[in-house]
């Protein structure tokens, strides 16, 4: 079985907007960090772009990204990169030799209607992300692990977080598992 070694992948010129209904906190964010992260998540690009993947080994390869269009494939033999016609297989293409290869796609593109499933993952990560950075008593509970309220003497609210809180916010927010139809298998 063949097996990507890397994978290259442009950020493209643009991404798909932002759903509507966002609070105005979230919708002041910057859409592209959001949709990078999602895309981290899933295996799927709505917009297009240009990946290059470096392949070894021989026997069948699975293109890991879709939609993709292959643009050009090569084989490293003598010391240079040459052109190859990739032959096609019942999981994507097999691949003849030991290589490498480097196969070169545009990757997205295809269907431009993003599903409301991943909307909503986009606003729950949004509106998750709008919170990071701001402590006070009445904004930044996102991802809190405990309150503490005191009354008597004086009067005390607080809360604490997990140190990881905004670094989970793909899963705390719930984005993660509205992603699971796309998610990319690792």
């Amino acid at each position: 079985m063949a097996v990507t070694v890397e994978q290259v992948e442009a950020i493209p010129d643009e991404y798909p907007d932002a759903p509507a209904g966002l609070s105005a906190k979230a919708a002041a964010l910057d859409p592209a960090p959001l949709w990078q992260r999602i895309e981290a998540w899933t295996s799927v690009r709505w917009t297009a772009r240009e990946v290059v993947w470096t392949v070894e080994g021989e026997g069948a390869w699975t293109v890991p990204l879709a939609p993709a269009t292959v643009t050009s494939a090569e084989v490293w033999e003598s010391g240079a990169w040459s052109s190859l016609t990739l032959t096609a297989g019942p999981y994507g293409f097999e691949m003849a030799g030991d290589g490498p290869y480097r196969i070169t796609a545009t990757v997205g593109g295809g269907d431009p209607d993003v599903p409301a499933a991943v909307l909503e993952a986009f606003r729950r990560l949004a509106e998750y992300s709008a919170e990071i950075g701001v402590y006070d008593l009445t904004h930044g509970r996102a991802g809190a692990a405990g309150v503490d309220t005191a009354i008597g003497g004086s009067l005390k609210i607080g809360f604490e977080r997990t140190a990881t809180w905004a670094a989970r916010a793909m899963v705390n927010s719930g984005a993660a598992d509205l992603l699971r139809p796309w998610r990319r298998a690792a």
